[in-house]
């Protein structure tokens, strides 16, 4: 077995697909409502990653401005054909369907898109044949209409990318097993067979990958007799919830699965701080010329991360790693004076599109910090899930005096704790600790402002299984009202010393 760390990925990556092109892997990933979208990794030895860019720079490449939470950008899938790079996607709630970017460069710019009209469904996968005819292949999950909800299974039509059109109706390949939503299906062409991956048993706890092959990518396809072929559910596997995945061949020449899965914490495998993150397993093909697959193991990074990012120009945002909700970054933000200034207009983390920009939480364990300066605004530092679970800190100045208040956010309830001080910058931090052993449930959240603790929080209610979105803890800067100035924003993270919840 070769050794990568795993997580490929840490944090908020879900439904990871993977091309290899002269040697070197490129890797992206679902964003859902958060701008950039999909972002683009790039591995000369598919262990570390450098994030070069995003496939959707510009907000109506995707159009999530309305999408609701659990909408927006589902599931890429990238590929490379005659000089081009594609990722094919579907954006849910925008209009936008079943969309096919292009690249040369896959750090981008990125094409605005093409939509391809009679693909209707989800997580669709791109692949040509010999003859140069191009098959989408997808979960019919139809979308919209009279029928929206209903799901039909794995289905393919043959397309005509130029002209954004299918070139058939969706025919019915194989759906797996009989388990609830088959879905992320990905296509390969290995020996003498084409091999159809599909993921099943819904992206919880029965996520589960089951195999087919045929002929030809367009079928008759035969199930693996021992179908599902990788599923953590019911095991004592620290990594559950394994599916979404995509297979690729190795730098030493073997084969591998690179595959979303989350980390749940304690002995009752009950919570998931960072969601659904990106792994990687081995591949092994049998003498029959069937793929047979490793149990995922967990072997998380030993180094301690650490970020930094002050606010001298504008060249602070052009890191590829800052997020917003339903826009992009820069559409919040402004620079002066050595300080990134957010402009609030009275929308909270509880709107569709809160004046905030943050980064992923990357570790198990973290601590964010920024200083927030005088200002004359309302804002500060705060952790994301979604509109109804957030917590963090705000600082208000008034008559010669700061307010800080500290919140926790669930479900539409909401608690406070508040505490002032005399004007002036106030630091405000997030830290984030894991406990280790059978009783740790879940992390725990501490929020200070100039070194005095305001709250500690239990960490369970934001997380994957808490929250009904299907992204991640992303913690950044925010404003609600006027202009709130920030100096710089400070993550450093590690994982528990041996590796395990």
């Amino acid at each position: 077995m070769t050794h990568r760390p795993n997580p490929l990925l840490p944090g908020f990556h879900p439904d990871p697909s993977v091309v290899r092109v002269d040697g070197v892997y490129y890797l992206v990933t679902s964003t859902f409502e958060y701008l950039p979208g999909m972002p683009v990794y790039r591995s000369a030895d598919l262990a570390e990653w450098e994030h070069i860019g995003n496939v959707a720079e510009r907000p109506e490449q995707v159009a999530v401005g309305k999408a609701a939470t659990g909408g927006g950008v589902f599931a890429p899938t990238i590929r490379y054909h005659d000089g081009l790079f594609h990722v094919i996607v579907t954006v849910v709630g925008s209009g936008r369907g079943c969309v096919v970017f292009t690249a040369e460069d896959p750090a981008g710019p990125w094409s605005d898109g093409r939509t391809i009209d009679g693909v209707d469904g989800i997580d669709p996968d791109l692949v040509w044949d010999e003859d140069g005819t191009a098959y989408v292949t997808y979960s019919g999950l139809r979308l919209s209409g009279e029928e929206a909800g209903k799901h039909y299974g794995i289905e393919q039509v043959r397309v005509d990318l130029a002209a954004g059109r299918a070139l058939e109706p969706p025919r019915s390949l194989w759906s797996g097993t009989g388990l609830r939503y088959p879905e992320a299906p990905h296509l390969y062409q290995h020996g003498d067979y084409w091999y159809l991956v599909i993921a099943e048993g819904g992206t919880e706890r029965g996520h589960a990958v089951s195999i087919a092959r045929g002929a030809s990518p367009a079928g008759p396809f035969t199930g693996h007799p021992a179908n599902p072929l990788l599923r953590a559910s019911g095991s004592a596997q620290p990594v559950q919830n394994t599916g979404h995945a995509d297979l690729v061949e190795t730098p030493e020449g073997g084969w591998a699965l690179v595959l979303l899965g989350v980390r749940p914490l304690g002995e009752a495998q009950a919570f998931s701080p960072l969601g659904r993150e990106t792994f990687i397993t081995d591949v092994t093909w049998s003498e029959d010329g069937w793929p047979v697959l490793s149990p995922v193991r967990l072997a998380p990074r030993t180094t301690t991360e650490t970020a930094v990012f002050t606010f001298d120009d504008e060249a602070a945002l052009d890191d590829p790693g800052w997020l917003a909700v339903r826009t992009t970054p820069r559409s919040h933000c402004r620079m002066a004076d050595g300080h990134l200034v957010l402009l609030g207009g009275h929308a909270q983390l509880d709107d569709l599109q809160p004046v905030f920009v943050g980064r992923r939480q990357r570790h198990l364990n973290a601590t964010v910090a920024t200083t927030v300066a005088l200002s004359a605004g309302t804002g500060g530092l705060a952790a994301r899930y979604d509109e109804h679970h957030h917590f963090g800190l705000a600082v208000s100045t008034a008559a010669g005096t700061t307010l800080v208040t500290a919140w926790g956010a669930v479900a539409g309830l909401r608690q406070e704790w508040c505490q002032t001080y005399s004007a002036g910058p106030v630091e405000l931090v997030i830290e984030i600790r894991t406990p280790t052993g059978p009783a740790a449930v879940s992390d725990r959240i501490r929020l200070l402002a100039n070194g005095t603790l305001l709250a500690e929080l239990d960490g369970r209610h934001w997380t994957a299984e808490a929250c009904a979105s299907f992204t991640s803890r992303i913690i950044g800067l925010h404003a609600s009202e006027g202009a709130v100035r920030f100096t710089d924003l400070r993550y450093t993270g590690w994982e528990t010393p041996s590796g395990t919840a």
